[in-house]
């Protein structure tokens, strides 16, 4: 074993920790591994400066922060929040119709990181708002496609990590040590980092290629990544099913590396059960996860222990939500009958940028479900078309007008398709709109205005849709088309 560790025996937090503002724990040492601790304290120094010198001007500034390097989007973060400052979290793989909408949407005052702008008008910003006081704002998609950001806020956050902590330790005021391998723009992600910062527990920042020979590591990450550590044992580790097919596909010494964590939370998107049997056969302790970004990540978990003995639902509801299966009429019905699942929770944001709602209020979401005769939650659909392709969230109608929008096309529809490793794999059916269409030219024209994981990876070319009389595509039959194009 390679001799180089570090001690994971942590302060044990008192429930004023846990609920402590971050003024109050931002500066706690050595917790984060991955990192140079100084040199990111010191950063955080410098960018409460920065938004200093803008609030005597301009009260709390709106603060995008699009950063790909961690040190600098956590100190981004915190320094924002020690500011009160709003800030909203961006994906640094935006393309340009994407930053369009945001930066219309936002009016910023501060931009982090602004070379990633690709040529666009940037508008005079708004004055900023004292309502907006505070707000930590994470992106997600709309309806349409169009980015939105959930309004959370320190209470919420820190709401979600005590129903998690109560979830996996019964009250006890245990420490969260969490090893993050997702993006932390993403609320998987972010939420990680708050788990481990609000209950004193560690942070491993995994880099993206750390499995690669040829990435140099730091010697703590190298030392966590040893198949014969046992540091694995005291920590959580999250997954989207894409990531876990491919530990699976691999095998081997990084197998068993896995099969050492305390708990692998696994959500963003369903897992399917091939997946989950492979898991179980190599003793991989998964808790399936159900949650989204309105309310700061998971609402229901899946205790490993069960997942190992055989379940595979979202197991049940942590402390602080509770969910209802209602019909669509909004009339409550009985296990285990499936509707569709209604959210509350103190960790529920307060509405989608610039709009807040009304409070206590319940969260419909997309989703239909039930609940077995145990409590634990099933779910087993969508109401709507969202596609989730490698735990993103993909709207069809985005991708749909902007193929449109090319004139390679008359008629375009976007599907997701089921899929071993992405769980969903985005597929267009186009209509041509000349014999000369160029599937390649097609290809080109979207490449920059839309995220990769928003492009489509399966491609079908029909001499017409069927539409019914109302125009609407016939879902069925189209289904049928595909599987005798294949």
């Amino acid at each position: 074993m390679n001799n180089a560790s570090f001690s994971v025996d942590p302060v044990k937090p008192s429930s004023a920790h846990l609920l402590g503002s971050p003024q109050a724990i931002w500066h706690r040492e050595d917790w984060i591994l991955g990192l140079n601790h100084q040199r990111w304290l010191e950063r955080i120094r410098q960018r409460q400066r920065e938004l200093q010198a803008v609030m005597e001007r301009e009260g709390y500034p709106r603060v995008l922060l699009v950063q790909a390097d961690p040190l600098e989007f956590l100190a981004g973060l915190m320094a924002a929040c020690l500011c009160d400052c709003p800030v909203f979290l961006g994906n640094p793989h935006w393309q340009r119709s994407e930053w369009q909408q945001v930066l219309l949407l936002v009016q910023p005052h501060v931009i982090w990181d602004a070379s990633q702008l690709p040529p666009v008008d940037i508008p005079k910003p708004a004055p900023a708002k004292q309502e907006e006081k505070g707000w930590i704002l994470i992106s997600t998609g709309g309806s349409s496609g169009q980015v939105r950001f959930a309004i959370h806020t320190w209470e919420t956050l820190t709401a979600s990590v005590e129903g998690c902590q109560n979830h996996f330790f019964g009250g006890e005021l245990d420490a969260i040590n969490s090893c993050c391998w997702l993006p932390l723009y993403h609320v998987s992600g972010l939420m990680q980092f708050m788990r481990s910062l609000l209950t004193y527990g560690k942070l491993l920042l995994l880099p993206r290629h750390c499995f690669s020979p040829e990435i140099s590591l730091m010697p703590d990450i190298a030392a966590f990544l040893d198949p014969q550590s046992e540091q694995p044992y005291s920590f959580f580790l999250s997954l989207v099913p894409t990531q876990l097919q491919r530990f699976l596909q691999q095998g081997g010494p990084r197998l068993q590396w896995l099969a050492r964590f305390h708990t692998i939370l696994v959500g963003g998107g369903p897992a399917w059960p091939a997946l989950l049997q492979g898991a179980r056969q190599h003793q991989l302790r998964l808790a399936l996860t159900y949650g989204m970004t309105e309310t700061a990540a998971q609402v229901a978990t899946l205790d490993p222990d069960q997942f190992l003995l055989g379940a595979a639902h979202s197991g049940h509801v942590l402390p602080h939500a509770q969910i209802a299966i209602e019909h669509q009429q909004h009339q409550g019905i009985v296990a285990p009958q499936t509707g569709q699942v209604v959210i509350e929770c103190t960790s529920l944001c307060k509405g989608y940028y610039p709009q807040l709602l009304a409070s206590p209020r319940k969260f419909f979401t997309d989703d239909l479900g039930y609940f077995n005769n145990q409590g634990a939650l099933h779910i087993v659909g969508r109401l709507s078309r969202k596609i989730i392709s490698g735990g993103e969230n993909v709207f069809p109608e985005e991708i749909e007008k902007l193929i449109l929008s090319t004139g390679l096309v008359k008629d375009v529809t976007v599907l997701g398709q089921p899929h071993p490793d992405w769980g969903q794999i985005i597929t267009a059916i186009v209509v041509p709109a000349a014999d000369s269409f160029s599937l390649i030219a097609l290809q080109t024209c979207l490449k920059n205005q839309l995220s990769p994981f928003k492009q489509p990876k399966q491609w079908y070319v029909l001499p017409q849709l069927p539409r019914n009389p109302q125009g609407k595509i016939d879902q069925s039959q189209m289904r049928k088309l595909l599987q005798v194009d294949q």
